[in-house]
């Protein structure tokens, strides 16, 4: 299964809210074929997630872990929409 993981420093509220977004889009383009998960920053590395997702100030750090999705903004929706479609266009799941 394709999975995407969303990080922040913390792995606590901000990685949640952004998963649960996530979701909710997946959602509105009938993807169901894909999990969603949140962590921390640190404990990402022992994940095998085929996109991760994070804001721009831990986004370098994810880098090296796998293709990356970079968010200027956590809250803005049009902003995560559009980068997750582009993202599951590119890896053929849309």
């Amino acid at each position: 299964m394709f999975k995407i993981l969303v990080c922040c420093g913390s792995g606590l509220g901000s990685s949640f809210m952004i998963e649960m977004n996530i979701k909710k889009i997946l959602k509105e383009l009938n993807v169901d074929n894909v999990e969603v998960g949140h962590s921390d920053l640190s404990s990402a590395s022992g994940s095998n997630a085929d996109i991760y997702v994070g804001t721009r100030d831990i986004a370098s750090n994810l880098e090296a872990l796998g293709d990356t999705v970079s968010l200027n903004s956590m809250i803005d929706m049009n902003e995560l929409r559009e980068k997750l479609v582009a993202k599951l266009k590119e890896k053929e799941i849309l």
